[in-house]
């Protein structure tokens, strides 16, 4: 079986941001997992606010193009969230809406064809207690309309800024386990369904 090409990314560019740390700790795992893994920073793919005037005027910015052709080459994304709140970050939605979009100059490589048919998992953080849980339903709900098959686990961590041993892996060793359960199952669904020609 080939090995996935999985794309991580924290919906957040916040340089102490807690996604972003539980972003890297999914890296490892998912690695051992039998994935190829590449961790995204949104901050390198800045977009101005989505707007179809500006879309009309101007085309896809290039640097949503960029990302396109990332997300078209993978198999599975994991999407690690914070919380605002209680819904997803502007800097998320921003970045989905203009990925979703088509691109004339490249149609086999953008819009819905980016996501169709990918696995995706979602994981969240929080400062607080209940772990970012009520912004995981509403990024699964994005993501499974723009086609991805999302896993059923999920993982919520909450007091996140504790949550996170020397090492950098989560030192509740339940939640570890449940974290690497999760991109296992992500890792095998995304090569499952990745085709062959990709």
């Amino acid at each position: 079986m080939t090995r996935p090409r999985i794309l991580a990314l924290a919906g957040s560019s916040r340089r102490e941001s807690l996604a972003r740390r539980l972003a890297q700790a999914c890296v490892e795992p998912l690695s051992e997992a039998g994935a190829v893994v590449e961790l995204i920073e949104l901050g390198d793919y800045p977009m101005p606010l989505y707007n179809g005037d500006l879309e009309r005027e101007s085309g896809l910015p290039a640097t949503a193009a960029a990302l396109q052709r990332e997300l078209h080459g993978s198999d599975g994304l994991l999407v690690v969230n914070p919380e605002y709140n209680g819904s997803i970050t502007p800097l998320l939605k921003n970045t989905l809406d203009w990925c979703s979009r088509p691109n004339p100059e490249d149609e086999a490589r953008s819009g819905g064809a980016v996501f169709a048919g990918r696995a995706a998992a979602v994981l969240a953080t929080s400062p607080g207690p209940m772990g970012g849980m009520r912004v995981l339903f509403h990024v699964r709900d994005i993501l499974g309309y723009l086609g991805m098959h999302v896993i059923p686990q999920q993982l919520g961590v909450g007091n996140a800024g504790g949550a996170f041993a020397a090492d950098g892996r989560l030192a509740n060793e339940r939640q570890q386990g449940m974290l690497e359960a999760t991109l296992q199952s992500l890792a095998t669904t995304a090569a499952r369904l990745a085709p062959e020609s990709r």
